[in-house]
């Protein structure tokens, strides 16, 4: 046999068998080689693992299961909980890459950002604030439409009354030509013309000293009454913006509060709540600015006014002193005797 071997290859059976053993290691290292080779045994592995996982008749029939190997082994156990499942090859890869979804994707904004949707989506206190900054802004303009309507007609009435009394020759006179006005300067002359009769045959500086007192009152009492009104601008100006700043600090305290609760610090969650808060301290500039604005103007206009009433008050003071004089001087008689003015005219 062994002589039979060795005329047909012509070698002896160990060479033989070396060069089998090589063939198979070359083999066995080629990439393509080892991958058919693992798709036969998958294959051929794959009927045996079901097999194995049916229960035999015998075995069901005594109430014991066939032990898996697959199965019961714990390291391969452990290896498939740890390994991830790869994707199958049928599998579309955009599923495989399909973005994850959840609280990984920013809060969607809110529909209306504009103002008047600012303050339906802000919370009750900011919106009473907004509500108290409008109607003050209200009041701001309410008032300066009033007063300065009043301002013109007082000034245009001021002047009109104080060229009538310097054109007039005594204060009488220009009491007849006021008539039953009362406007300022007309209670002016009224004043001092009753003061007169009132303090006749009396000295004269201490009737132009009363009278001085008496037109003093009266026209304090003028300005107190264009005043009226313009303390509420001092106040809207000087108070709305830390009211608006009010409603900003809890419209952010809100936002705060809300990001605490959502657990996320995305901005596009708390820019509402910081945006209605903003808002709150932009109404109470736009209430609060005109408003001082408005009360300046007004104090010029009224320190104008005012002027024009002291001008009109040392207007009639001069009337009442003329009339004064005019009472006291004497004329000389042709016997020598002196008669007073007004005791001749009669």
């Amino acid at each position: 046999m062994k002589s039979s071997a060795r005329d047909l290859t012509g070698r002896p059976p160990h060479l033989v068998r070396l060069a089998v053993l090589v063939l198979t290691l070359a083999l066995g290292a080629s990439p393509a080689f080892a991958e058919i080779a693992a798709k036969a045994s998958g294959d051929t592995a794959r009927p045996a693992m079901a097999q194995a996982a049916t229960p035999s008749p015998v075995a069901a029939m005594d109430g014991e299961s066939a032990p898996n190997p697959a199965v019961g082994s714990p390291a391969q156990a452990t290896e498939s909980a740890a390994s991830p499942s790869a994707p199958s090859p049928d599998q579309p890869r955009h599923q495989a890459l399909e973005p994850p979804t959840g609280n990984f994707l920013p809060a969607a904004l809110p529909q209306d950002l504009s103002p008047w949707g600012m303050f339906r989506n802000a919370v009750m206190t900011v919106k009473v604030v907004m509500v108290g900054l409008a109607l003050a802004s209200l009041v701001t303009w309410t008032v300066w439409l009033a007063k300065s309507v009043e301002l013109y007609s007082a000034s245009k009435a001021a002047a009109r009354d104080l060229e009538i009394l310097s054109n007039a020759e005594t204060l009488r006179a220009a009491q007849k030509e006021f008539g039953a006005s009362v406007s300022p300067v007309a209670r002016l002359v009224s004043a001092a013309a009753g003061e007169a009769e009132r303090s006749d045959r009396l000295h004269p500086e201490g009737v132009k000293d009363r009278a001085a007192a008496l037109l003093s009152r009266i026209e304090a009492q003028a300005g107190r009454t264009m005043t009226k009104g313009t303390g509420v601008l001092a106040t809207i100006g000087s108070t709305a913006p830390f009211v608006g700043l009010f409603g900003t600090v809890w419209g952010i305290m809100d936002s705060f509060i809300g990001i605490a609760k959502s657990h996320t610090t995305n901005l596009a969650v708390v820019a509402p709540g910081i945006a209605e808060a903003l808002l709150a301290t932009a109404m109470g500039l736009v209430a609060a600015i005109p408003a001082v604005v408005i009360y300046n103007v007004f104090a010029r206009s009224i320190a104008s006014y005012r002027a024009q009433l002291g001008d009109a008050s040392a207007e009639v003071l001069r009337h009442l002193s003329r009339d004064l004089d005019r009472d006291l001087a004497d004329i000389k008689t042709g016997d020598g005797r002196l008669i007073p003015l007004r005791q001749s005219a009669e």
